[in-house]
């Protein structure tokens, strides 16, 4: 169940029947946990205030990256325990997580030298168990620029190249909440916690109110898991909070580019003038570059890139990529998200570690704050481990998400999946698509990619409004991936937004049509999610602040 269709179902369910789990929050974080719990046999319910994944985990560098930058902060254990699970993320889910070869071009005034650096990636390979065939090289100053021409040649030393892993941060939250509802999680998105209920001073449940109908239901749980990334403290407060401990908001901003203005061959991972570390990432004909790190007290529901974001980030590329067209005119859209890093006094944003924490308070509300898009599943089992050894649940089995393949990737893995991707494309266009448009929908949703033939085909005998992939993933992503607002779609299921803007501009009343028919929106719910969508483009493209 994880369609429009089945909403009033799940609310139904979940104020009918008490569960072993009740996460609040779908990010990424909770989503893990939801999996984690219910593929052990657990009964969970997951309930998240916005839509899945509308918080950190689509705001993200979209990198499954083993943390090369702890190994300065001599953070070892970080180091090797989320280095170990990128291998275990991408085989989990290869549609929706590819290996980037990452260049670290090295600069005689630069922070590391050649040395230093070979020796850092080589402990980074031990560490992180990396497979033999993507160890890192090094590389003369002629082999780095003809990896990446774009490069200033000034100073140049030498290259770093080894293996980091690009991501789809919000289709993977997706993913994975998609085979949470396979071993029976119930998932409701517009479900926000407004208190929580208790029994002899303990949590037993929440009450939460459906934000799209205003309906309030009582949720009851055997173990409550606050996994709310940045609103972790004010869940926190509806409890009581009972340590010291809380959180310290910081904000990434990233820019996007059109590669006519900014050609990028290769991703590279560069020093910035005041000495801090960013990528420069090419994907799907754009090229995104990020991010930064300051501190951030605004409303974490709504950060977005200022005028002195953007003009710090141009000013960082254009240090390194001095003939790249990278100015306010030609940036094309960005987006900036917020870390729920776990404070620590007197550090600065960049310096705070992304370690992860798991807080009790005395009413037995669970807590995990901090960590990083490559450690989920990590974190997820030890979490898990907790609840089962705390409320000593005999029916749970041991953790198998290790190797679990995730919605859509069942079946296929590294070596054949671009056979698969190549033999789907093909089948693709006998159905009314182009070659690109369709090996586009197999990377992006795997196995899966047969539901979305399936509307194609329907579509294309029918006719349509729109271009026929964007409405199959549409009609998809209302049926099987609980897709209710246009924001739903354009920001955080398909990526749009943010790496085909103008595409979101053209379409964006066809979507909004074909979705009132389907929904049922009222005429205010209408201008209300137009308006909704235009005030997240405005965001993305308005630099003047």
């Amino acid at each position: 169940m994880f369609s429009f269709k089945h909403r009033p179902k799940i609310i139904d369910y979940l104020e009918q029947y008490s569960f072993d789990v009740l996460v609040i929050g779908g990010g990424i974080t909770g989503a893990g946990i939801a999996l984690d719990a219910a593929s052990r046999g657990l009964s969970v319910a997951l309930v998240e205030m916005q839509d899945f994944a509308a918080g950190t985990s689509s705001r993200s560098t979209k990198l499954i990256h083993g943390g090369l930058r702890y190994l300065k902060q001599f953070e070892v254990g970080v180091v090797s325990e989320i280095g170990r699970e990128r291998e275990v993320v991408f085989d989990n889910a290869v549609h929706v997580t590819t290996p980037e070869k990452m260049l670290l071009p090295l600069y005689k005034k630069g922070s590391l030298s050649p040395f230093t650096t070979s020796l850092a990636l080589k402990v980074y390979d031990r560490l992180a168990g990396v497979k033999k065939h993507e160890r890192r090289t090094m590389l003369s100053a002629k082999e780095t620029m003809e990896l990446e021409p774009l490069l200033v040649q000034d100073g140049l030393v030498g290259g770093g190249y080894y293996v980091e892993y690009r991501t789809d941060d919000a289709r993977l939250t997706i993913e994975v909440l998609k085979k949470a509802v396979e071993y029976g999680a119930l998932c409701l998105n517009y479900a926000e916690v407004t208190e929580f209920l208790y029994d002899k001073k303990k949590v037993v449940g929440a009450k939460v109110i459906d934000t799209i109908t205003g309906q309030s239901i009582d949720v009851h749980a055997a173990q409550i898991i606050n996994a709310t990334g940045p609103w972790v403290d004010d869940v926190r407060k509806k409890d009581k909070v009972s340590n010291k401990k809380q959180l310290r908001l910081t904000k990434g901003v990233h820019i996007v580019l059109d590669q006519k203005y900014f050609p990028l061959q290769q991703s590279v991972y560069f020093d910035t003038p005041d000495d801090r570390m960013a990528f420069a990432i090419p994907r799907d004909g754009k090229a995104y570059i990020g991010t930064t790190d300051t501190v951030y007290d605004g409303d974490p529901k709504h950060p977005v890139a200022t005028k002195e974001d953007i003009d710090y980030l141009i000013a960082a590329a254009k240090s390194v990529f001095p003939g790249a067209d990278i100015t306010t005119e030609t940036v094309e859209s960005s987006w900036a998200g917020v870390r729920p890093l776990i404070y620590e006094k007197g550090k600065d944003p960049s310096e705070i570690s992304r370690k992860d924490e798991v807080w009790i308070a005395p009413s037995g509300l669970m807590t995990i704050a901090g960590g990083k898009l490559t450690g989920y599943r990590q974190m997820a089992e030890t979490v898990v481990d907790k609840i089962v050894a705390t409320h000593k649940f005999k029916h749970a089995a041991k953790c198998s998400t290790r190797e679990m393949s995730l919605s859509g990737a069942r079946g296929i893995n590294a070596i054949n999946f671009p056979d698969y991707t190549g033999y789907k494309a093909r089948e693709g266009v006998q159905y009314g698509l182009n070659y690109d448009e369709a090996k586009q929908l197999v990377q992006k949703y795997g196995t899966n990619v047969d539901a979305l033939f399936d509307q194609v085909k329907y579509l294309h005998a029918h006719g349509s409004t729109m271009p026929l992939a964007l409405h199959a993933m549409l009609l998809y992503g209302m049926e099987a991936e609980m897709v209710y607002t246009p924001s739903d779609f354009f920001i955080r299921r398909t990526g749009l937004l943010y790496f085909d803007i103008e595409a979101v501009k053209r379409y964006k009343q066809q979507v909004v049509n074909v979705m009132q028919q389907h929904l049922g929106y009222t005429e205010k719910q209408r201008v209300e999610y137009l308006a909704q969508l235009d005030r997240a483009i405005e965001e993305a493209t308005n630099f003047a602040n």
